[in-house]
């Protein structure tokens, strides 16, 4: 099972830019089999999907953030990124990581909080 911890977020005023990352508990060659990914979830609202990234480094992103945030992969070191820019009171939330086997297992992060306010 492997082990997943979020780090980068924080408080921004809108237009800002933060850069979330993910680290995973596992060998390179293990993490660069798993598809990755960011959710997040506002108070109030369910889970849903910001980005994610497979093994081939294809890329899917929701609508909302699309052109604005940007997902990455560095299996050498085993970590997941989220460059998040212009960023919008709308993006506040507890983003979470998510790491996908082909199998369908499926392992969380503790989350993170981002705020974007003035």
């Amino acid at each position: 099972q492997v082990q997943l911890v979020e780090s980068g977020a924080g408080l921004v005023q809108p237009g800002g830019s933060l850069r979330l990352s993910c680290a995973a508990s596992v060998s390179s060659n293990i993490f660069s089999i798993y598809t990755m990914g960011w959710y997040r979830q506002a108070p109030g609202r369910q889970r849903e999907l910001v980005a994610s990234i497979t093994s081939a480094s294809n890329t899917n992103y929701a609508d909302s953030v699309k052109g604005r945030f940007a997902i990455s992969r560095d299996n050498a070191k085993r970590t997941v990124y989220l460059q998040m820019n212009s960023l919008k009171p709308e993006d506040t939330a507890v983003y979470y990581c998510n790491a996908a086997w082909p199998s369908g297992t499926s392992n969380w992060g503790q989350g993170t909080q981002v705020t974007v306010s003035s």
